[in-house]
């Protein structure tokens, strides 16, 4: 898969508050059409006002969670990148209520993969945790001090794996 290329023209809504960040998604994603929200308000209007390929939602400072449920309402997918929200509690909370990736803000610089991810999986009728797995397991066993997180829900984590995000 070349990502750029699968990437290339999709309609992206980015939601986050802080400017940087923006800043930062917008040129690493600049072969998508992006919008940007930097509040709760401004998404919640754009993902009832437009159509996405896929959402972008920071948790904490624009209540990623409720953002979520408006996504998932307007059948776009979403995907987490967060950096204060950054838990085991969050991570699985984000995966129950429909999320299809959950990103760290310290890998944002390979979001060009992760919005892939999603998007080829779900292309393909697939599940884009087995590319979440792939991707970032290794990342979240040393952020989360080892496999606990996913061996104690282990049948979650299949099922979630067989399943398209939005079942």
């Amino acid at each position: 898969m070349d990502p750029n290329k699968l990437l290339r023209g999709k309609k992206i809504l980015v939601v986050d508050d802080e400017p940087d960040v923006l800043e930062s998604l917008v040129e690493l994603l600049d072969m998508c059409k992006i919008d940007t929200a930097s509040s709760f308000e401004e998404g919640k209007k754009q993902l009832e006002t437009d159509s996405y390929d896929i959402a972008i939602l920071d948790i904490m400072g624009v209540d990623g969670f409720e953002l979520l449920r408006i996504a998932n309402e307007h059948k776009t997918p979403a995907l987490m990148l967060t950096a204060h929200g950054l838990s085991e509690e969050n991570l699985k909370k984000s995966a129950k209520e429909g999320v299809c990736y959950y990103a760290p803000k310290e890998k944002m610089h390979e979001i060009h993969l992760f919005v892939a991810d999603v998007l080829e999986a779900l292309e393909k009728k697939k599940s884009p945790w087995d590319k979440f797995f792939e991707r970032l397991a290794g990342y979240y066993d040393k952020r989360f001090h080892g496999t606990n997180w996913r061996e104690e829900e282990r049948e979650f984590w299949k099922k979630k794996m067989k399943n398209l995000p939005m079942d």
